[in-house]
């Protein structure tokens, strides 16, 4: 099976264009202010405008409220809401009850996490697929640091890697890991939400390889 792709943070129009050209899967966009990636709601709806028919677009939200994404949601069409922040699985459940929408989770893989238990829990409330990321102290992703992937765990819902991939580990990370998809921001940027088109096409030319060798 092909791994999917996602690329995360996106703040301009070019960029958007440099993605569907490579081929990626889903664009996303971060809707937590104090992210350099962050993007208003209307910032958001200009750059859909560009995005062709079978690209995902993709909310990422951190602590939000059920209100606060439903606002965000009148005025941007967002595909799915990814939550990233310490939400439990009855919050996600709740907000994705009252929005709408498809979600999934990211789980910041810490030391001594339990992942398997903490994937079945938000399974269990209906997450469509979950995210790991790396794990840091203050920083809600985008840390550009990666966890051990041969303890990436096999189990059955789909799962994204995220953290620290670039152009250059792509390749390897999907052979190691076997996830549904990959998802990358700072790893394709010559600046913080700043999108490099080479970059871009080198990465997902990368995850082309590793889809062949899994």
């Amino acid at each position: 099976m092909r791994t999917r792709a996602k690329i995360c943070g996106i703040t301009r129009s070019q960029d958007i264009l440099s993605v569907v050209q490579a081929g990626a899967d889903a664009i996303g966009f971060v809707f937590f202010p104090p992210s350099p990636r962050y993007v208003s709601p209307a910032q958001a709806q200009q750059l859909i405008e560009h995005i062709p028919p079978y690209v995902q677009t993709v909310g990422l939200f951190v602590n939000a409220s059920a209100e606060q994404i439903q606002t965000t949601l009148e005025h941007v069409a967002l595909d799915i809401i990814q939550f990233h922040g310490d939400e439990t699985p009855e919050q996600c459940q709740q907000i994705a009850s009252v929005c709408k929408r498809r979600w999934y989770k990211a789980l910041q893989v810490k030391p001594d996490l339990d992942v398997v238990g903490e994937i079945q829990r938000y399974q269990a409330a209906g997450a469509s697929a979950i995210l790991l990321d790396a794990w840091h102290p203050e920083l809600k992703g985008g840390t550009g640091h990666q966890f051990d992937w041969s303890k990436f765990p096999q189990i059955d819902i789909p799962l994204i890697l995220a953290g620290g991939l670039t152009p250059e580990n792509v390749e390897d990370a999907i052979e190691i890991t076997h996830a549904y998809a990959v998802d990358v921001s700072g790893g394709v940027e010559s600046a913080k939400g700043i999108k490099d088109q080479q970059l871009i096409e080198r990465f997902m030319q990368g995850v082309q390889r590793g889809s062949a060798k899994r």
